[in-house]
């Protein structure tokens, strides 16, 4: 694509070293807003205050890692400064986000999915398969979020307790399995996979099972912080085990930390025998999509697990991992996408929260490959960028993918809910292509409206950041796709 000078959205240029601040860290958990203003500018996102998080000393101790790293992987890039990310938290702040709709797409966006690297069309489903998806994955590989290694140690499954549990009105069985990661080549590091899968007791014959990226051990949060609000019901749990379902908690910090500090543990580390990236190695989101196909290969082992009928889910950051997963893992079924926001299906080339530039920020380059920062430097810029998130979302085709956000007023604004409608709708022609259905629709729905007919979906949901208000719609979408056994 052509390049295009970056008109000024406000923002400063971060040095090498210069200390950002985490702006999905403040979706979470908050920082003190100091503006007047109640609301962003032309738009109806709150303006959000919460307690600080105390900067304890290890806190402070992965900050400054963290900008070590970024620091090394731009020079290795000899790139001096990149653009400031923005603060999705106070309206008044000199890099306060953008939610204006009038100022949400300075570079005019047209999909070139369908469109081979030359340039020519393409034209039938053999032209996706046998050549333009692999060009993209390898665009995405090269350049957004890097390649995992060819010799990457297996992994051998190990159950360490199994209990009965009631959950809701259901009996299930749960069971804790680590995956120990073969550390012979380089024995300073140690890598244990942690997940609990879960099954309905006395469960006969195969059943389909929704793997979620979540906590085992639930963080320490701030005091006086309280999680999103959502309608009160069964939990997603009861909800999948009523279908006769059974699902997986998956920790993906067992695999690599969220953090850049930790580039020389985990298996980045690992595989790298504990020395630095390189600027096409993955960054953490691939990593944590490769732990989550090594979940995958142990539950196509259990006898009680249809192998082919295993899906993803997650929010947030993990709603990223879930898509990424989705788009280079073909062996999972359905993906449940929720409020992933940028470097998940949402379009870069939209100025609206989380931008090119705070995923490029010291406290989340290492979700992306390194060569991901040079985007973030002038004179690059989305217009430059050779491909945009409608490309991962048709890596999902021709299986079905559930995209889900929250309501902007209600306090999930950053993750720009109408910016990953426009991915998926771009991602349709795909779909088409290959004999499925699209979105049915270009244009942004109403709030609540669940578009459920084609092989992609959406729905914003009126709550803030959460992803308990779509759970019944996506298991409503998943009914077409996985076998029901009424539990």
């Amino acid at each position: 694509m052509n390049s295009t000078k970056r008109p000024r959205l406000g923002g400063r240029v971060f040095r090498r070293a210069l200390v950002s601040v985490p702006a999905i860290a403040l979706m979470m958990f908050g920082t003190a807003a100091f503006g007047a203003s109640d609301h962003f500018k032309n738009s109806d996102a709150p303006k959000l205050n919460f307690a600080p998080r105390p900067m304890t000393a290890e806190a402070k101790q992965i900050q400054a890692a963290n900008e070590a790293e970024h620091a090394r992987e731009l020079a290795v890039l000899h790139i001096k400064a990149i653009r400031g990310g923005h603060n999705g938290m106070d309206p008044d702040a000199p890099n306060a986000a953008n939610y204006d709709e009038a100022l949400a797409n300075p570079w005019p966006y047209k999909s070139n999915v369908l469109k081979f690297a030359d340039g020519k069309p393409v034209a039938t489903a053999a032209d996706w398969t046998g050549k333009r998806r692999g060009e993209i994955v390898s665009i995405f590989e090269q350049n957004y979020y890097g390649r995992i290694p060819a010799h990457v140690p297996g992994v051998k499954w190990e159950v360490t307790s199994t209990k009965n549990e009631t959950v809701g009105k259901f009996q299930a069985v749960t069971k804790h399995v680590v995956g120990h990661v073969d550390n012979s080549a380089y024995p300073d590091i140690k890598v244990d996979i942690q997940m609990e899968e879960t099954l309905p007791a006395n469960v006969k014959g195969k059943v389909p099972v929704i793997v979620e990226y979540g906590w085992l051990n639930p963080p320490v949060f701030p005091k006086g912080f309280k999680m999103p609000y959502a309608p009160p019901g069964p939990s997603w749990k009861e909800q999948i085990l009523a279908l006769g379902w059974g699902y997986v908690v998956f920790d993906p910090t067992s695999v690599q930390a969220d953090n850049a500090a930790g580039f020389t543990k985990g298996i980045i580390g690992l595989v790298n025998k504990g020395k630095p990236r390189s600027m096409t190695d993955w960054g953490v989101q691939r990593a944590w999509g490769w732990g989550a196909g090594r979940a995958l290969d142990y539950l196509k082992t259990d006898p009680h697990v249809a192998g082919d009928e295993v899906g993803i889910a997650g929010h947030s950051r993990y709603g990223k991992a879930a898509i990424v997963t989705m788009a280079f893992d073909q062996r999972f079924a359905i993906a449940y996408v929720s409020s992933s926001g940028g470097a998940g299906a949402k379009l870069y080339h939209r100025n609206v929260g989380e931008t090119l530039e705070d995923i490029a920020a010291p406290h989340q380059f290492h979700w992306m490959a390194g060569n991901f920062l040079k985007y973030a430097a002038d004179p690059n810029s989305p217009a430059t960028m050779p491909l945009d998130q409608d490309a991962l979302i048709a890596l999902c085709a021709p299986r079905p993918v559930f995209i889900s956000g929250g309501a902007a007023a209600a306090g999930d604004a950053w993750v720009d809910a109408k910016g990953m409608f426009m991915a998926a709708a771009d991602a349709g022609p795909v779909y088409r292509l290959l004999g499925k259905k699209d979105l049915g629709t270009d244009k942004f729905p109403p709030m609540g409206t669940a578009l459920l007919n084609g092989d992609i979906s959406f729905r914003q949901h009126q709550y803030g950041h959460t992803q308990d208000p779509n759970w019944q719609t996506f298991l409503t979408f998943a009914h077409r796709y996985l076998s029901v056994r009424a539990n």
